[in-house]
């Protein structure tokens, strides 16, 4: 066994006598980042506040990130970390996409800020990257070929980015008290006679129903409709 550390448990301090600062880093500058965005919301994601809730200037921040927008995106991939990609391996290939993209749904609404910045960012690094390389496997799996899986990551990203975004600011058009219902239900018969006669229809089903609808849509839409060929450099090639 060995001896105690005679020094555990002190705290460091400068010769000046306060606490030595944290070294000035990438990751440390992230996690301020992310710490202020759930705090404070997007508002307080500002290079200025992270830079004075780190001690030092604005400035000094430039030696490890570009810009705002790009730590944005990298704030964004941190918080990404936090999606399950496992998937039960009993299910099939539709069941454990549809977790995948709900367990990052769940990660973007609880988060304050993600699902807002989610739509204006897009994010880069390591997490991100395990996300689309996870619904591309499972698309695949499910018969789609590379160019449509491709395409319908883009899509399937997107759609569950704008309900997270949605949802996270209270917008629940299916509320029984929110002003989307109470439009929907008050809706004249003469004025507006297909609103009225589907009223009980547009405001069915709970959220959960609603998303495991909407992607087994989407997927079906995407297995019967693959992405146009003939492309080059990313672009299509316009039709004779």
């Amino acid at each position: 066994m060995g001896a105690k550390n005679p020094f555990e448990g002190l705290e460091v301090r400068s010769r000046r006598g306060g606490p030595v600062k944290e070294p000035l880093s990438r990751d440390h500058i992230v996690a301020e980042a992310l710490r202020l965005l759930e705090k404070e919301g997007l508002e307080g994601m500002s290079l200025r506040k992270v830079a004075a809730a780190l001690e030092t200037g604005p400035a000094s921040l430039y030696a490890y990130v570009e810009d705002l927008e790009g730590l944005k995106a990298l704030v964004l991939d941190r918080a990404l970390a936090a999606v399950d990609l496992s998937g039960a391996r009993w299910r099939d290939w539709r069941e454990r996409l549809k977790a995948v993209l709900l367990s990052y749904l769940m990660v973007l609404y609880k988060g304050r800020g993600l699902a807002q910045l989610a739509l204006t960012t897009s994010a880069v690094g390591p997490h991100t990257m395990r996300i689309v390389e996870t619904l591309l496997g499972l698309l695949e799996e499910g018969g789609l070929d590379r160019a449509t899986a491709a395409w319908s990551v883009d899509l399937l990203l997107l759609y569950v980015t704008a309900i997270a975004a949605e949802q996270s600011r209270g917008h629940d058009p299916s509320h029984p008290g929110g002003p989307i219902a109470r439009a929907i239900a008050g809706a004249s018969a003469e004025e507006y006679p297909h609103v009225h006669a589907s009223r009980d229809d547009l405001l069915a089903g709970d959220g959960a129903e609603r998303f495991s609808w909407a992607i087994h849509v989407l997927l079906s839409g995407m297995l019967q409709c693959p992405a146009p060929m003939g492309r080059a450099s990313g672009r299509l090639k316009p039709s004779r």
